[in-house]
């Protein structure tokens, strides 16, 4: 399978870095192919400006994009999975990752509908997978629902709402500043989803 990875942390040393690595290392072992997008190394803007939010109001599916939103367009068409890599802040994503979608899941792209008020997409991948590490122990993130709202939004809304067919949280807890007793779980945790993807 072709995988296109979503990376999104500003440090290069952060243990979601290593979640990164170690997630390659599970997939080049099992023999898929993968894309890598590191939204920060690469300068993506996570704010849409007026020209965009006007296209996107505009319910014109054909309406011209920008070129850096095309480009992770034409990349999330080769993939047949896709998988975010992040941390959890505030119980979400980080912003930059929130302004990936809210700029990539164009009208014509994400979703349009047709005359008949029938909703498509474009999007083919079938399946996606969320890795994100956290502070707080995944216990506590279920026991005070934030880990439910963080999968409505991310799994519901963001992948399923948009057609994906299957998606897949994995929240890897317990990764408080200065606390290792969880990295090598989640590590092996990760090695496995890679590998068995």
């Amino acid at each position: 399978m072709h995988v296109y990875i979503l990376f999104c942390h500003p440090s290069t040393t952060s243990f979601c870095s290593d979640i990164l690595q170690t997630f390659i290392r599970g997939l080049t072992d099992a023999g898929h192919t993968f894309e890598l997008a590191d939204l920060y190394r690469m300068g993506f803007r996570a704010d849409m400006d007026e020209k965009q939010y006007h296209r996107e109001i505009s319910w014109k599916p054909d309406a011209p994009i920008p070129d850096d939103v095309a480009r992770q367009q034409e990349n999330i068409l080769r993939a047949d999975v896709l998988v975010f890599i992040y941390p959890v802040w505030w119980s979400d994503c980080p912003a930059l990752l929130k302004g990936w979608f809210d700029r990539v899941w164009t009208y014509g792209f994400a979703y349009y509908y047709d005359d008949d008020n029938v909703r498509y997409t474009k999007i083919a991948a079938k399946k996606a997978l969320v890795i994100c590490s956290a502070g707080h122990t995944v216990e506590y993130l279920e026991e005070t629902g934030i880990a439910g709202s963080m999968r409505r939004v991310m799994i519901n809304d963001r992948l399923l709402g948009i057609g994906v067919k299957e998606a897949q949280m994995e929240i890897l807890g317990g990764m408080m500043p200065g606390i290792t007793t969880c990295c090598e779980k989640n590590l092996i945790r990760t090695y496995e989803l890679g590998r068995t993807l």
